[in-house]
């Protein structure tokens, strides 16, 4: 038996899965970087496409069902919260999921267990595997059970919006406004990342991660809030 399918029964064994196909979970735990230095065609890319997609839909049809009261807008910020890097990352962290990765030994070498955009990417392929294999009812009870407190904390009113938290507090203070301007973009076309640069005229004050824009400039104005970056600019 391959390493690589001994790794991928042992993540099915720790989270009690029973699959099918076996093959589907280990797509789903092979990096890029892996398939190139093996030269196999697989990896898990595709499943992350499927996996982003179901896992939305399943946030959006848990809150529709059990957020009555909540109205349309307020469920978009409920569900960008908690389907968000940030909170993906959190999940795949509580499950170890760093530990079961196939990875390039470049990869390997230079942190990519710990790297957030790869355990973004790799739980929303375990998501879209499960999904293929055992179907909606299943990959929605795996998804909720991780995803539950934060859906609580999100729904409770407070959905971190930094960029508003960040503007008024500029604007009140200081009578100006910050800007974004997207720095740079990677990644194939359906799985982007992008880094953002929040400015305060024109100084660049800081930047931030994300699997879309604005993911990335929500993280940008965090980072500013949480070390004080504008008035650190202002008096220098």
């Amino acid at each position: 038996m391959s390493n690589d399918v001994k790794i991928a029964r042992q993540f099915l064994k720790d989270n009690g899965l029973i699959f099918n196909n076996e093959k589907l979970m280990q797509v789903a735990l092979t990096h890029p970087s892996y398939s190139q230095e093996k030269n196999v065609t697989t990896n898990n890319q595709r499943l992350e496409f499927l996996g982003d997609a179901v896992l939305n839909f399943i946030v959006a049809d848990y809150l529709f069902v059990n957020y009555q009261d909540k109205a349309e807008g307020e469920l978009t910020k409920i569900r960008a919260k908690v389907v968000c890097e940030r909170a993906l990352v959190n999940v795949a962290r509580t499950i170890n999921l760093g530990n079961y990765l196939l990875l390039g030994k470049g990869e390997e070498m230079s942190g990519g267990r710990k790297r957030k955009s790869i355990l973004a990417d790799t739980y929303e392929a375990v998501v879209g595997a499960i999904y293929l294999d055992l179907g909606f009812e299943e990959v929605k009870d795996f998804v909720i059970k991780h995803l539950d407190n934060s859906i609580k904390e999100a729904a409770s009113g407070d959905y971190n919006d930094y960029k508003s938290k960040l503007q008024e507090y500029v604007q009140g203070k200081y009578g100006h406004n910050v800007t974004y301007d997207i720095v740079e973009e990677s990644g194939p076309a359906h799985a982007k990342h992008f880094v953002a640069g929040v400015f305060y005229n024109n100084l660049l004050l800081a930047t931030g991660k994300g699997k879309s824009k604005k993911e990335a400039e929500q993280n940008a104005a965090e980072f500013v809030l949480a070390n004080n970056l504008v008035e650190k600019v202002i008096k220098e």
